[in-house]
């Protein structure tokens, strides 16, 4: 989380908004490249386990994966969206010291 106010303060080149923009910026753009890996993996293992359990029992198993998945997504965008909080709130920077 360290690392996302040292690429900001680099970019920002002394300025508070554009510092804390960038901060923003970085930290948003990281968490939707941490949701969409953990996404796509969560949705592969769930049709991997759903074709493997349609194969041996081919009662309505289909029905119930969408809600699981669904469930999944909330969940890890819940997770995602408050370390993201977290690593705004650690980087931000209202007064002007060491940028």
């Amino acid at each position: 989380m360290q690392r996302i106010g040292i690429a900001a303060s680099k970019m920002a080149r002394n300025s508070l908004l554009t510092y804390n923009l960038f901060v923003i910026l970085i930290s948003s753009l990281f968490a939707i490249i941490v949701f969409l890996i953990c996404g796509l993996s969560i949705l592969l293992v769930v049709l991997l386990s759903s074709v493997l359990l349609h194969a041996f029992r081919p009662s309505e198993v289909h029905s119930g994966w969408v809600h699981m998945f669904k469930i999944c997504l909330i969940i890890l965008g819940a997770v995602v969206g408050i370390f993201n909080l977290v690593a705004i709130l650690k980087n931000i920077q209202f007064t002007k010291k060491k940028i």
